[in-house]
């Protein structure tokens, strides 16, 4: 589907077909992200229910290990002595 991008005082905007608002479950805040010569667009409340299933999709693959847990268990001077917990 093609639109045009028409002036809106200094910047620029775009009009979204009701049907596409309702396919893609946009709501009044949305998420911009621009890479690859596009501008997606996406949901925000949609963009994190699915954090939960992502998670245990993780844990049931193994990917969800720490990649520097040596790191993380090995306590510099300063952890020993100047934090406190």
């Amino acid at each position: 589907m093609k639109t045009k991008v028409v002036k809106i005082g200094n910047s620029r905007g775009i009009r979204i077909p009701k049907s596409l608002i309702n396919e893609s479950g946009l709501k009044n805040e949305v998420e911009l992200e621009v890479g690859n010569g596009q501008i997606i667009i996406k949901s925000i409340s949609k963009s994190r229910e699915s954090w939960e299933t992502a998670f245990k999709k993780m844990a049931k693959n193994k990917n969800d290990i720490l990649l520097d847990a040596d790191a993380t268990l090995a306590q510099t001077k300063w952890d020993k002595e100047e934090w406190e917990w």
